[in-house]
């Protein structure tokens, strides 16, 4: 297929959905862990074409719904300094923090600017050298690569005003996190943007460890239903794998030079989940020999306690415990308009994917 209406196409669809009836022949759970798959799936009706016997999860999928809340209060106490000139993206703004969230703080008069790259963040440096530029780095593998870029072209400009404040994880120690506490869980909808980097050799463990199988998945419609098609048929013929639906897009190995460039400039660290805690090896920490590019070395801040907000239930989602509507604050207290947890925030979170799409179904 070339075009976008043939991956939408409704007789193929009709097809993928009579095969996975057919083939299904117990209860299966399946989660997926990408944002654009959860907006995707809610946005195309899929749970209303599945069986009965198919369930979906959301998963810590969405780059902005894991950020931990301490990362959100320290990007705010460096937007309260006067000498700081906060870059992020839209996304991020209005993820409440402890005490104010980075919207507030712009509306108090705080120098905090919305950029769609990291080169335009570079470039702020380097029309107000007299000001330091602190760039929000948040994502997944997917957006690394392009963050240590920035660091990369920072160096060999001598840029020294320049730096990132890091919250870029790594898939796997999350995926892995769930797998061990997921009860009935049989299989993850592989993230497709985060393959196109690394393709598929970290999912390995999953099907080895835990007996889950693992499909990279697409976007559209026929995509998706094509992959819960293949874990059906994996977990019927009890040979859990890794397999790529996205072929399109995603090669066995990844994006060899994105990865290589990733490993130059970010190394493994522990970090903080939201919902998850703290996970081993799941962050990408910047190198020492980069420490002039890291906020968290340049310019050292303390921040209290992280504290979320009363009755979210954010975390559980995350973890695909509970589901948005079972939240007391969704679509009453917490809304996209005035989000409450940071589900609600991004464009990717589930809670603002079941407003959008399934608040009154």
């Amino acid at each position: 297929m070339k075009y976008m209406d043939e991956y939408r196409d409704r007789t193929l669809i009709a097809g993928l959905t009579k095969k996975i009836r057919a083939r299904a022949g117990r209860f299966y759970t399946f989660m997926e862990v990408c944002g654009g798959h959860t907006m995707a799936i809610h946005k195309f009706g899929l749970p209303w074409l599945l069986p009965s016997t198919i369930r979906l999860k959301s998963g810590p999928g969405c780059p902005v719904c894991v950020t931990d809340q301490s990362y959100v209060d320290r990007a705010v106490a460096y937007a309260e300094m006067e000498e700081v000139v906060v870059c992020t993206y839209g996304d991020l703004l209005r993820v409440p923090g402890t005490s104010a969230s980075l919207y507030d703080k712009r509306g108090e008069g705080c120098d905090v600017r919305v950029v769609y790259s990291l080169l335009e963040a570079l470039r702020i440096a380097r029309e107000e050298s007299s000001r330091m530029v602190v760039f929000l780095g948040i994502g997944f593998e997917t957006t690394a690569p392009g963050s240590a870029v920035g660091i990369l072209e920072a160096e060999q400009e001598g840029l020294d005003n320049f730096c990132l404040l890091s919250a870029h994880k790594r898939m796997p120690p999350a995926m892995e996190a769930v797998a061990s506490d997921a009860g009935q869980l049989d299989g993850f909808i592989c993230p497709g943007h985060v393959s196109t980097i690394t393709g598929m050799g970290i999912y390995e463990d999953l099907p080895r460890l835990y007996g889950m199988g693992c499909v990279i998945s697409g976007f559209e419609p026929t995509d998706m239903l094509e992959s819960i098609l293949l874990l059906v048929e994996q977990m019927e013929a009890g040979r859990p794998e890794v397999a790529i639906q996205y072929k399109r897009a995603v090669r066995p190995e990844g994006n060899l030079k994105a990865r290589a460039l990733m490993d130059q400039v970010f190394q493994h660290g522990d970090d903080t989940w939201r919902g998850l805690g703290v996970l081993p090896d799941s962050g990408l920490r910047i190198r020492p020999e980069y420490a002039r590019y890291d906020a968290e070395q340049r310019i050292p801040v303390e921040v209290g306690p992280a504290r979320e907000n009363a009755g979210c239930i954010c975390g559980e989602i995350l973890k695909g415990q509970k589901e948005p509507s079972e939240c007391p604050l969704f679509a009453t207290s917490c809304t996209p308009v005035h989000p409450v947890g940071a589900c609600m925030v991004s464009s990717e979170g589930a809670c603002q994917a079941y407003y959008k799409y399934r608040r009154y179904a």
